[in-house]
Parts: C-alpha cells; structure tokens; sequence
C-alpha cells in the first residue's frame, strides 16, 4: 500500500504507542475530527491520541488506501477495548506539505 510518509508515521506510531512520532507527522495547525469532536493544534491533537490510547488501548491496522485528489482515505481494522471490536474504520486525511494537515475518522 502506497501512504504518504506523514500517513505511514502516524499508523506506525499508533501501533508502537509513540506520541511524540505520531504528533510529529502533524502540521503546528492541524485539525483533527473525531467521535464528534474537533481538536485543532499539536498540544490538543496529543491529548485526544493520549486519552483515546488510555480508554480504548486501540490499535489501527491499514487495510486500503485510495486517493481522491483531495485526500487519502485509509480503511483500517482498528481493535481495541470498545464494543464490537474489531471494527473497520476510514480515516480519511489530508497532507499538505509533507505534513498531516486534516484528519477525519469515521466508520
């Protein structure tokens, strides 16, 4: 699967829980979407990974990936402490200068 390096970062650190790598494949202003809220910045961006790491202990697994001339989208299995786990999801992002610009994840 062909990912932009920011995107392969950001599922290589989630699968070795390392903060620091998965914030670095951010841009200083970022926006991430994400079970109904928005977190925009490096510091907020940290916190929702952080705390969604300690609730749910999940993991995301790249399964496909397709770009639409405005974004990647990413299907992956993520599992993890939740309901129905494993359950596939998209995370759809958008790279602008090497760097996560936007993030949306959804089912």
């Amino acid at each position: 699967m062909n990912l932009p390096d920011s995107v392969k970062t950001y599922f290589d650190a989630d699968q070795s829980s390392d903060a620091e790598a998965l914030v670095g494949a951010f841009s200083e202003t970022a926006v991430v979407h994400d079970e109904g809220a928005t977190y925009q910045g490096l510091e907020p961006i940290r916190r929702w990974w952080l705390e969604a790491k300690q609730k749910y202990g999940h993991t995301a697994q790249p399964i496909s990936a397709a770009n639409d001339g405005e974004g990647i989208s990413v299907l992956a299995t993520v599992s993890g402490n939740f309901p129905n786990s494993p359950a596939q999801l998209r995370f759809r992002f958008v790279v602008d200068q090497g760097k996560i610009a936007q993030l949306e994840i959804g089912a």
